[in-house]
């Protein structure tokens, strides 16, 4: 069984949140659907993350870059079609 420490799947909040974060800053000049989608799954796994109390640095990251990765894509649309 090992050293007597219990993996949970909560300690994984943080680097998937940073992970999906980043993801969706890279895919938002390209593919602002898929940017929108991994930005709220960032979001939501840094939440998780924060409540747990695991991987608070990562879990503030992953919401930083996926708040970003939500409204820049957004914003482009708002831009150039002129409105919603």
């Amino acid at each position: 069984m090992g050293t007597g420490t219990v993996e949970s799947p909560a300690t994984l909040y943080g680097p998937v949140s940073l992970g999906l974060g980043v993801l969706a800053l890279a895919a938002t000049f390209f593919l602002g659907v898929f940017a929108v989608l991994a930005g709220s799954l960032a979001i939501t796994f840094g939440v998780l993350g924060l409540v747990k109390k695991f991987n608070r640095t990562q879990c503030l990251t992953g919401i930083a870059a996926g708040a970003v990765g939500v409204l820049l894509p957004l914003s482009f649309l708002l831009v150039f079609t002129g409105g919603f």
